[in-house]
């Protein structure tokens, strides 16, 4: 990560902002809070930013109380710190407007923050980060009610304790919660917060998670969710190259939010990009109606906006989207279909992915092939979908033998 003075920063977000077609009101609201993070820097001996000097902003400014304790205009202070560390290591901004912010107070939420600090520095994934904050913050809780306050005070029965009253929670969120206290614990005691390793003191449980069967539509309810996009409005042209692309290549939610210019080879018909999710490289053909689709969108539907992102949202400010907003389109024009989906189907632009490789599989097309349209790293993902080729799986089906007939095991 390159390591930015506040100053420098800031002046990077604020370009951002501008390019989103942020007002000036609101810019000088952002430049404001920094101003007083500024001063706590100062006052600190603090010359470089980073997301752990806006912890310890926040921190400071929060005290003893809780946030949910705290004034309108402290909390806005609070999110604005927050834009620059997200600009910082994304170099962009989600401007999530429900954001919650957790207090690891008191010498025990110290040793929370180192933890979740050391996964943060071992690449864990920001999703991730976010429900160990959601679980730890609720183990603190448990143990502040329990009137511990040092992490050396933690025993086998508070873990015990705190793994008895999880009953209620689903089996995977028990498990998720168990895991994560697990590994804190272990924490504790490499750091020598602890004296002993009490980590297996925290019940395992029993949850095995099982791969879900694919969500899948077929070709004709595919074919009647692109037909129900309007395409005479901006919104409607974006939707629908947005849509094409993950019903006909087979592209991930993520891959199409990122999507940029430079990922478009209009000499050679192609779309290449590194896939977010698997750091693989991939090349797909550039079908002659998502070409059209995104040529009409550009030229008539996308907002006049520097930045490099191929789809932006309607409204100002103009930014890319992300994947919950695709997530929430498709199951819009779902709706729109008449196609049922909730139950045991889901919507979204992955059952579309799985939509395409169970046409492939329908079609007969190798495993190998499809795995490289899907741009799996090897086969063995793709053999997930063979469990939604029902054809072919009914073909496999052996003759029951009649003298289980004659003797009346099966009927």
């Amino acid at each position: 990560m390159v390591v930015r003075t506040l100053e420098g920063l800031g002046n990077e977000v604020v370009a951002y902002l501008q390019r989103l077609s942020y007002s000036e009101s609101r810019i000088s609201q952002y430049r404001s809070a920094w101003q007083r993070l500024a001063v706590f820097m100062k006052q600190s001996g603090l010359e470089e930013y980073s997301a752990s000097v806006g912890d310890l902003f926040n921190t400071d400014l929060i005290g003893a109380r809780s946030y949910h304790e705290l004034d309108r205009w402290e909390k806005d202070i609070i999110q604005c710190a927050n834009v620059l560390t997200e600009f910082q290591e994304t170099g962009a901004v989600k401007f999530k407007r429900n954001h919650t912010f957790r207090t690891f107070n008191g010498a025990i939420g110290d040793t929370m923050r180192e933890y979740i600090g050391v996964k943060k520095s071992r690449g864990m994934a920001q999703d991730t980060l976010d429900e160990y904050r959601l679980y730890l913050h609720r183990f603190l809780h448990f143990l502040s009610e329990q009137g511990l306050s040092l992490p050396e005070s933690i025993s086998q029965q508070h873990l015990l304790a705190f793994a008895n009253q999880l009953g209620f929670y689903t089996p995977y969120t028990r498990h998720r919660m168990l895991s994560i206290t697990r590994g804190y614990v272990r924490h504790l005691y490499d750091q020598n917060h602890m004296k002993s390793d009490l980590s297996h003191f925290v019940p395992k449980g029993n949850f095995k998670k099982q791969r879900a069967l694919p969500s899948v539509f077929s070709m004709a309810e595919v074919d009647s969710l692109i037909a129900a996009i309007d395409r005479s409005s901006p919104k409607g042209k974006r939707d629908y190259a947005m849509v094409l692309l993950a019903a006909r290549l087979g592209l991930r939610a993520s891959d199409i939010c990122i999507m940029t210019f430079n990922n478009l080879n209009w000499e050679q018909s192609l779309i290449v990009l590194t896939q977010q999710k698997t750091g693989r490289r991939i090349e797909l053909p550039l079908l002659s109606k998502i070409g059209d689709g995104i040529i009409d969108y550009l030229k008539h539907g996308r907002p006049v906006s520097s930045l490099p992102y191929i789809f932006l949202s309607v409204n100002s400010p103009y930014d890319r989207l992300y994947r919950s907003t695709l997530h929430s389109i498709i199951c819009l024009y779902l709706r729109k279909a008449g196609i049922k989906y909730k139950g045991e189907r889901r919507g979204g632009p992955h059952a579309l992915r799985h939509s395409l490789a169970g046409i492939l599989l329908e079609k007969k097309t190798p495993i190998p092939v499809i795995a490289e349209v899907l741009g799996h790293k090897n086969t063995e993902s793709t053999k997930l979908y063979l469990r939604i080729d029902l054809t072919s799986l009914r073909q496999c089906a052996l003759e029951v033998p009649s003298l289980l007939h004659e003797r009346g095991i099966v009927t």
